[in-house]
C-alpha cells in the first residue's frame, strides 16, 4: 500500500455541506468502511476551518483507487492527489526526494 495526501476545495458557493442531504451523503462516503470497498483506507481526515478545504491522509494499492473514490468531491470542486511519505521513511532515506520508482 502506498501513502497519499489528498485535498479537496470548493468555492463557498458550491460548499456541499450547505445542503444537508448532500453534507450527510459525503460524510457516509468518507466512512471507512465505505472508503475500503473503493480499496482505500482512510487514516486521518480533516476540514479546514473558513477555507472550504478538505484534507484526507489515505493508503491505497494504486491513485486510480483514489480517484474513483474521490468522484463525489470533484463534483463540487479540485482534487488533488500527491504521493506522501511517514516522516520516520523520510528520515530513513535521508531526505524528502521522492522514493524512485
Amino acid at each position: 500500500m502506498s501513502l497519499y495526501f489528498v485535498r479537496h476545495q470548493h468555492c463557498p458557493e458550491t460548499c456541499p455541506a450547505k445542503d444537508p442531504e448532500m453534507g450527510q451523503m459525503l460524510v457516509q462516503h468518507v466512512d471507512k468502511k465505505n472508503a475500503r470497498k473503493f480499496g482505500v483506507d482512510i487514516l486521518g481526515d480533516a476540514v479546514i476551518d473558513g477555507q472550504h478545504t478538505f484534507v484526507l491522509i489515505v493508503e491505497a494499492e494504486d491513485k486510480q483507487y483514489i480517484e474513483n473514490f474521490m468522484q463525489p468531491f470533484s463534483q463540487a470542486g479540485s482534487v488533488e492527489i500527491l504521493s506522501a511519505s511517514t516522516c520516520e521513511a523520510v528520515a530513513e532515506r535521508q531526505g524528502c526526494d521522492p522514493v524512485p520508482a
